[in-house]
């Protein structure tokens, strides 16, 4: 069994998220994303990229971090309580793109790499990740487009593995107190260690790769549509459902803030504008209806279309 490389899963992360940066940058045009490196006191550190007031996302963050301590948070080790005290590290790329055109979808991706080494036993790593979409106004075309590409990142690794891991970000990016998913979905899934180190890390790098597949040919589709004041209300509103998200349910943020990381990058994935209404509800059969009554349903985006 090959035992972990963690320089190697370090070395990917990086590049990934120049990559990723690289490709969204030509897509907004007007600016770069801006660099920080930081250091945390704990141990460890990472690099922030943010694009803010662009002319196609007006807020974008891509943020590296690879972070380490000597005792894993209460949160990591409620499930595991055999790795409390273990020496730990966790490392990965997280990011979050708000466009500033309501028709272009807000998009979410992460692949994550942790591992703990107990004092009396092997090391215990596993590999976690997966990438989501939210719309305001949707586009069918563009949801078959984000759940083939994830597909087919998942095809080499068995027939059931988009299945499942759709499944699966369905059921977590979900507003238990709404009553509704977060967005269109796409893949997720966690705590991954099949044994094999290769053909784990293989898939991280899969699901890593094609999110910028998924999401590029999207922006550049809905970044120029013409839209309103009302259209821009609308999103403005919708937004607060990914704030309530990320602050009460997110597993990477909870981890993040109990494990001492730092704030500024943690929740670099909050939208620059947001707005919450009391009792707001859509106008029946409007466009902004259509949202929870079409898109925001937890449907298969392939198999109907795919048998046209």
């Amino acid at each position: 069994m090959t035992p972990p490389d963690t320089e190697a899963v370090r070395q990917y992360l990086l590049t990934l998220q120049e990559r990723i940066c690289a490709r969204l940058a030509a897509v907004d045009g007007s600016q770069d994303f801006a660099t920080e490196s930081w250091d945390r006191p704990e141990g460890g550190g990472g690099i922030s990229r943010v694009l803010a007031d662009g002319a196609v996302i007006e807020k974008g963050g891509v943020n590296f971090s690879r972070v380490m301590g000597e005792t894993l948070p209460p949160s990591a080790t409620a499930h595991r309580p055999h790795l409390a005290g273990a020496p730990w590290q966790a490392m990965g790329v997280s990011l979050v793109i708000h466009p500033r055109n309501p028709y272009a979808p807000t998009s979410h991706a992460n692949v994550r790499f942790f591992i703990a080494n107990p004092p009396d036993g092997e090391p215990v790593y596993w590999f976690g990740g997966g990438y989501d979409l939210t719309p305001y106004y949707g586009f069918d075309d563009d949801c078959v487009h984000w759940h083939r590409t994830a597909r087919a990142a998942c095809e080499p690794f068995g027939e059931h593995v988009y299945r499942d891991y759709k499944r699966w970000c369905d059921e977590y990016f979900y507003l238990k107190h709404r009553a509704e998913p977060r967005g269109v979905g796409g893949l997720f899934f966690d705590d991954h260690n099949s044994g094999d180190f290769e053909r784990d890390f293989a898939l991280m790098q899969a699901v890593g790769d094609s999110y910028i597949d998924a999401y590029e040919p999207i922006l550049r589709a809905r970044k120029d549509h013409d839209y309103g004041e009302r259209e821009r209300d609308f999103q403005l509103y919708r937004r607060g459902r990914y704030v309530e998200f990320n602050l009460v349910y997110d597993r990477g943020t909870l981890f993040g803030l109990q494990s001492g990381g730092r704030t500024e990058s943690i929740l670099m994935s909050l939208p620059p504008l947001v707005r919450w209404d009391y009792n707001r509800q859509p106008e029946p059969g409007s466009p902004e209806a259509q949202l929870t009554e079409h898109f925001l349903t937890a449907r298969n985006w392939l198999e109907p279309t795919d048998d046209e």
